[in-house]
């Protein structure tokens, strides 16, 4: 859900794959990026549409995903839930290097 708010219009499965592995440093394999976003679409918090097709012969449509409303306030009570655990505890975090 991050990585959709991060990348706003150019998220799509590529380039969600790329950005959590930039910003977690860890491998993913695309297919796990695939079902996290059919469940994400299940549960109404995320919804797909298609772009125009790429400007080259044969150029396909990507689909692309958004945050719905109800997805994104899901995020912030997450994050409000998050931090007020970390509240107290001295594990401020700290931003990555990329």
């Amino acid at each position: 859900m991050l990585a959709l708010l991060h990348l706003g219009a150019d998220a799509y499965g590529v380039s969600i794959r790329q950005e959590i592995e930039r910003r977690s440093g860890h491998d993913v394999a695309i297919g796990a990026v695939y079902a996290t976003l059919a469940r994400l679409q299940e549960k109404r918090f995320a919804s797909p549409w298609l772009s125009e097709p790429l400007p080259v012969r044969g150029g396909r449509a990507r689909k692309h995903w958004r945050l719905t409303a109800t997805g994104e306030r899901t995020l912030r009570g997450a994050a409000t839930s998050i931090a007020g655990m970390l509240d107290g505890l001295g594990l401020t975090p700290q931003p990555r290097r990329s």
